[in-house]
């Protein structure tokens, strides 16, 4: 009998440990993969604020796995997580600790970055800066506090991993004794509603694709602005001013994606919470992450007005809007209204570039759409950015003082009527609900920084710096540290700091919104702030994932903190900055029926490698190549200094030599030379070349290629001064196949297939 106590007291101790310390798993899906993940659309939830209990702990087991999915019209690898994408929705109560085991399945390393989250340095997912990365075939347990509340996400930080699937919400929720309890709106049901993009393209090939400056995403999406189409919308002028000013296509974001995505699908609906059917009045909170790589997106509704009631996790004062949109990254909090019965009202996302779309349909009934949004009319924002736009490639604010997204200057291009009658949210209209005010005692420290890049180049910076050609900026703790953001920069930046939450000084004062992402639009200066309480090493760097991977971050180190995941932090900083400064290949060539041209180059930030051949199929025609290694100077980039080696032969006879316009001759068959040369970009995009041999001969020539003549039609020339011309015509049929014609003077006339890489 007293054996039997013994054992039953055993047990109810085990049980209430067991209430102590719970543990929520989420097991792995099927090892097999799957041409199509399981999508699990996150339920609406009724009861959202949770009693008050003792802090448990909770735990995910998150296993990352290769799979196939068919979101476009090919079937792509992905990396799911448990077997879905999104990755799980991870949710808590604020007071829990949260315990993460992460199974690398891959054949490659990974990470988890909780965005948002505060929590000890170590813990933040960044390898290289908090972590060593997690290996494949190994296991990583992130374990942290839970001290906030609010929508957040999740997504992995090692190399373009993002883009193919790593995303999921991570959802901390209120106390029932929290203070900033709000009713009506904190007991409301929510849906947890995650926006990605999809592309059919290995993000790789999206990068590399980037930076040489292909027009393949212009094409898909409809935005060339050729001089045909130009002469056809009466914008001639404004096209010969665009590309005078040394400027490319108007363009408001930079991929064209095959999809896009609401928790995983392009079409979902929500016909009931916990089973119960929406009627007319109901009100759901729907908690919106943006976890696309390289997207903003509109956000509309077709039931009416939205109600703002949160960002980035912090509550603020509810706000009516009709439309907003969310950066990069962002989260908002929006509370909807069904306001008919027997029907269903759109939610719709819609790309900045009005390309591509997705719906969310909530209530029951008959379908009521939103609409389209109608295309941009790209002319109109050429001419506008012609007028900020100052020949050395900096943007003329033309005293206007502009910030917090009040004056979309993109308004030109919109055909929709805008203005009082359609409530657009920007930042001045976030007020927290609670004061925001930092202590007045704690010392300040100022940084300014502006936002620098060349679309030409896809190379995008702070200060004209990218991360591998910047140290860290030290920071004490305890600092309040007060960051003046300005873009001089044609690209929206959606700027996020890791570990903290930052005042976002706008005309509430004291009531100043909090977040941790900030868009600013071109031309825009903003302020932030916030108290750097917490040691470690902390990134601070644009959203979109092709411009953080491009140089556009810094890291603030707070405090000496001393990181037990990285020994030696210096050598793991030096690895962390190459990833800022990726080597990119591009390759193209002709086969022709009078020859065979064509070049190849490597390309980083600031320095190229690249080489050009002729080859004639007549023996007089003879053989040719240029090799040039170069470094890219000033912030436009439109300078470079370089040396070279060029070998020729030509077959020229007994009497016959080669005599350029200054006179000097070249008799021999095969010409070996070294060279110094500088190549500047002039007006109209045109490329002009000085280049010395060492043996004293002189050459300058004037080249420029891809002149956008109609939607797929380029044009080309080179004049030089050995006499030496060519001029052509290119066909795209597809992103790696054209037709070209072309004469060379040394070739003669050719047509053929142009491949390019």
């Amino acid at each position: 009998m007293r054996r039997l106590s013994i054992i039953l007291l055993l047990i109810a101790g085990g049980l209430f440990s067991q209430a102590q310390e719970h543990t929520h798993h989420l097991q792995a899906g099927s090892n097999k993969q799957q041409q199509e993940p399981v999508v699990s659309m996150s339920p609406a939830r009724t009861k959202v604020i949770r009693p008050v209990r003792p802090a448990k702990t909770i735990h995910y087991d998150l296993y990352v796995k290769d799979t196939l999915v068919s979101y476009g019209k090919k079937i792509k690898r992905a990396i799911a997580v448990n077997g879905q994408i999104p990755m799980p929705t991870l949710e808590f109560n604020e007071g829990d600790t949260a315990e993460i085991v992460v199974h690398n399945l891959l054949k490659e390393s990974t990470s988890l970055h909780w965005h948002g989250v505060f929590l000890p340095n170590k813990e933040d997912g960044v390898p290289f800066l908090t972590q060593k990365p997690i290996g494949p075939g190994t296991t990583y347990t992130y374990r942290f506090p839970i001290i906030q509340h609010g929508t957040h996400w999740y997504h992995s930080h090692s190399g373009l991993q993002e883009q193919i699937g790593m995303y999921g919400n991570f959802i901390m929720h209120k106390r029932s004794d929290d203070k900033t309890f709000r009713s009506g709106i904190d007991d409301l049901p929510t849906v947890p509603l995650m926006i990605s993009e999809w592309t059919d393209l290995n993000p790789d090939n999206v990068n590399r694709m980037l930076h040489n400056a292909s027009d393949w995403f212009a094409i898909r999406k409809g935005a060339t602005q050729s001089y045909a189409e130009a002469v056809r919308s009466g914008h001639f002028k404004t096209k010969i001013t665009n590309e005078w000013k040394r400027m490319l296509a108007m363009d408001v974001s930079d991929v064209y994606y095959d999809k896009i995505l609401l928790n995983g699908q392009n079409l979902a609906e929500l016909k009931t919470v916990d089973g119960t059917p929406l009627k007319a009045g109901d009100k759901v909170r729907l908690r919106i992450a943006n976890g696309g790589a390289s997207s903003y997106f509109w956000l509309r509704y077709g039931g009416g007005k939205m109600v703002v009631v949160a960002s980035d996790g912090n509550d603020v004062e509810p706000v009516e809007v009709d439309r907003l949109i969310i950066a990069v990254s962002e989260t908002y909090d929006v509370v909807v209204t069904i306001p008919e019965d027997k029907k269903a009202f759109e939610l719709m996302a819609t790309t900045e570039d009005r390309t591509q779309s997705a719906s969310y349909f909530i209530g029951n009934g008959v379908r009521q759409p939103v609409g389209p949004m109608p295309r941009l009319k790209y002319f109109e924002g050429m001419k506008m950015m012609n007028g900020m736009m100052k020949m050395n490639g900096d943007l003329d604010d033309m005293g206007m003082e502009m910030s917090l997204n009040q004056m979309d200057m993109n308004v030109v291009m919109y055909p929709e009527i805008t203005g009082p009658d359609l409530v657009t949210l920007n930042y001045s209209m976030l007020k927290s609900p609670y004061k925001t005010s930092l202590p007045k005692q704690a010392p300040v420290k100022e940084l300014k920084f502006t936002l620098t890049g060349s679309m030409n180049r896809y190379v995008w910076s702070m200060d004209n710096r990218i991360l591998s050609e910047s140290d860290k900026i030290p920071v004490k703790k305890g600092e309040v540290l007060r960051i003046t953001l300005h873009n001089n920069s044609m690209m929206r930046h959606p700027m996020h700091l890791h570990g903290f939450d930052f005042r976002l000084l706008n005309q509430h004062g004291d009531n100043s919104p909090l977040k941790n992402i900030i868009d600013i639009m071109p031309m825009e200066t903003d302020t932030i702030e916030f108290l750097a309480n917490e040691e470690g090493d902390w990134f601070f760097h644009c959203h979109i994932l092709y411009h953080m991977m491009s140089g556009m971050n810094r890291v603030m180190a707070v405090g000496d903190y001393d990181n037990p995941e990285l020994p030696d932090k210096a050598k793991a900083y030096k690895k962390l900055q190459q990833e800022s400064d990726m080597v990119h290949l591009s390759a193209q060539n002709d086969f022709a029926s009078n020859g065979n041209d064509g070049e190849a180059m490597l390309m980083k930030a600031r320095w190229s490698l690249g080489t050009e051949w002729r080859l004639g199929y007549s023996n007089m025609h003879g053989f040719e190549t240029e090799t040039h290694l170069g470094r890219y100077i000033g912030k436009m980039q439109w300078l470079m200094p370089f040396i070279g080696f060029d070998y020729r032969y030509r077959k020229m006879g007994m009497d016959e030599h080669e005599k350029n316009l200054f006179g000097q001759v070249n008799k021999k068959d095969t010409r070996r030379a070294l060279s110094l040369g500088v190549m500047y970009t002039l007006p109209m995009l045109v490329n002009f070349q000085a280049e010395v041999y060492h043996d004293g001969i002189t050459r300058l020539s004037l080249m420029r290629e891809d002149i956008p003549v109609s939607k797929r039609l380029r044009a080309g020339f080179m004049v030089n001064t050995d006499m030496e011309y060519m001029a052509d015509l290119r066909y795209i049929l597809t992103r790696n196949i054209g037709i070209r014609t072309h004469y060379d003077s040394d070739m003669g006339f050719g047509v053929g297939l142009s491949l390019n890489y």
